[in-house]
């Protein structure tokens, strides 16, 4: 795909990208796909997955109490605990606001740790890595949020998981539709690095597009595009309605220039998916 060059002109050390089609197939790649990139925050929708993995097993229930009081499962794949960005401390009572946060990824780690007995890094090798060939996938046990922010992964791999992600084979495809439908709907909040949103749409795991603006994705993303993106300069994305998700990954923080360049490239990855229908 041409649209994917673009990447080439980003004020960034290294860069690659990948587009994936809903039938699996790659619609194009650029840079190195090999490259193993820090992931930051496209961290949680991985351990989200293995989360939902651990419920489909029955070692846990969305709905059971996991973090503040009066907190579950559910709402900290949602966002909707209460508690802080990266502490254990509560800002609001359970599914009153949306607060992103670092520190409710590490409960569910614990919470699933607990349930199965395996170190949350392992158990999510084990039910999403391993079954999907991503073999250089990793949570790294050193980093200050595992579950949350310290996943380490190539663009080959993650085009693996956004493959998934459109056709689902480690979940069941009703769990996925209900991850990637908006959880505690109505709720405001502070999309990192984009400001405040009213409503600030999440499922369980994945930020929802819908119509927030602004946002990462471009401006013909359609309402329901799904995904995350990193502090370390990545994003995944998926649309449902172009039929296809692309990854890009760099070793750049996140900043100004991905907040104008990622919403370009989206739009241009959108018009080239297009132009082949």
């Amino acid at each position: 795909m041409d649209s994917l060059r673009m990447i080439d002109k980003w004020p960034v050390p290294t860069a690659a990208a990948v587009v994936v089609r809903r039938d699996g197939t790659l619609a194009g790649s650029h840079g190195p796909q090999q490259h193993s990139f820090p992931l930051a925050s496209v961290t949680k929708p991985l351990s989200a997955y293995a989360v939902l993995v651990a419920v489909e097993e029955g070692a846990l229930e969305l709905d059971d109490p996991a973090g503040p009081e009066g907190s579950t499962v559910r709402h900290l794949l949602a966002h909707t605990s209460g508690l802080a960005f990266d502490e254990h401390r509560q800002m609001a009572a359970p599914g009153t606001r949306r607060l992103y946060s670092n520190a409710g990824f590490d409960v569910l780690a614990e919470t699933v740790e607990k349930a199965t007995g395996i170190p949350f890094p392992q158990y999510a090798a084990e039910a999403v890595f391993r079954p999907l060939g991503m073999a250089d996938t990793r949570l790294d046990p050193a980093s200050k949020s595992p579950a949350g922010a310290g996943g380490v992964s190539t663009t080959a791999d993650l085009a693996r998981f956004a493959a998934e992600l459109q056709a689902p084979r480690v979940l069941h495809a009703s769990t996925l539709a209900e991850a990637t439908t908006v959880a505690f709907p109505g709720l405001d909040g502070v999309l990192p690095g984009f400001g405040h949103q009213r409503p600030n749409d999440w499922g369980l795991g994945f930020d929802l597009r819908d119509h927030k603006a602004p946002h990462w994705t471009g401006r013909t993303s359609s309402p329901a595009t799904f995904g995350h993106f990193g502090q370390t300069g990545t994003f995944l994305w998926v649309d449902p309605v172009a039929g296809a998700a692309c990854v890009a990954l760099t070793d750049r923080a996140f900043g100004t220039w991905a907040v104008e360049l990622w919403p370009v490239l989206t739009d241009a990855v959108l018009a080239e998916l297009a132009l082949d229908h």
